[in-house]
């Protein structure tokens, strides 16, 4: 049995009950709400179809259960997994923001004040590199080179790499703040630069695999993956409209009302 996402969305809301406040229940309510000859209620829930347990309301607040068209219906199947799955995604591009946000910045002020900090950071190195006696390098350049290296980039280049890092870190956040809002503008702007940075990061593992890398690359495989095949991007799979009647097959009224049970008892659950 796959993962219920209604059952997550009520773990983390609690269940959406409708007439728990209603001082009568009708025959006409037994797609939300029945009642047994003692005076027990059932309430189903509509985000996962289970029955509660309820007395009637000492005080009630209305008189009869709301009607469909006074009834909010919560996000169910697949429109509700979607929520999940692109808020996730939008969780993985905002660290992004934090990450590429907090380089960029670096690299700006290492670009203003290297010219005070270049003295200090070669007695730090040396000194470093007295500690651990000799050159730090595992083989290759020893810190120092490499730090006389960085302190060698010409500003320009500097600048030119902070403005293409915070850049990235803001196109990033324009796509967390719409795959949260679940904007399908934003899912094709995720898949494009998703997309075109596959290349460098399979350039880069042939070069020297990390763990850190292979992780990156498989969750923006699996991102691409989802938005092109689950969410129909470039007319795949029927496109917007081939989505767009999936989302009406489990949204709202006709949704509950189809998944109603037919029994005249529910069990409970």
């Amino acid at each position: 049995m796959g993962l219920r996402y209604e059952l997550l969305g009520c773990s983390l809301h609690g269940h959406a009950l409708v007439g728990t406040d209603a001082a009568t229940v009708r025959p006409q309510d037994a797609v939300v709400v029945r009642e047994e000859p003692g005076g027990l209620r059932w309430h189903r829930c509509l985000r996962c179809d289970a029955w509660e347990p309820r007395g009637a309301p000492a005080t009630p607040a209305r008189e009869t259960v709301p009607g469909p068209d006074e009834i909010d219906v919560p996000l169910r199947g697949r429109p509700l997994r979607d929520r999940y799955v692109l808020r996730l995604i939008a969780l993985d591009r905002a660290l992004h923001v934090v990450g590429l946000g907090l380089l960029g910045a670096a690299v700006l002020l290492f670009a203003s004040y290297r010219g005070t900090w270049g003295p200090v950071a070669g007695q730090i190195v040396a000194v470093l590199q007295g500690t651990l006696g000799g050159p730090v390098g595992h083989g290759g350049p020893t810190l120092l080179v490499e730090v006389e290296r960085a302190f060698a980039v010409p500003s320009t280049t500097l600048y030119w790499l902070a403005a293409a890092l915070l850049a990235y870190a803001a196109l990033e956040a324009v796509e967390a703040v719409g795959l949260w809002h679940a904007r399908r503008w934003a899912e094709y702007l995720t898949f494009v630069a998703t997309t075109v940075l596959l290349a460098p990061e399979i350039w880069e593992l042939t070069h020297g695999p990390t763990p850190t890398k292979i992780i990156a690359l498989v969750i923006n495989v699996a991102v691409v993956a989802y938005l092109l095949v689950a969410k129909r991007l470039f007319g795949l799979r029927g496109g917007g409209r081939a989505e767009q009647a999936e989302r009406d097959h489990d949204t709202g009224w006709p949704a509950v009302e189809r998944t109603a049970p037919d029994v005249a008892r529910p069990a409970a659950r």
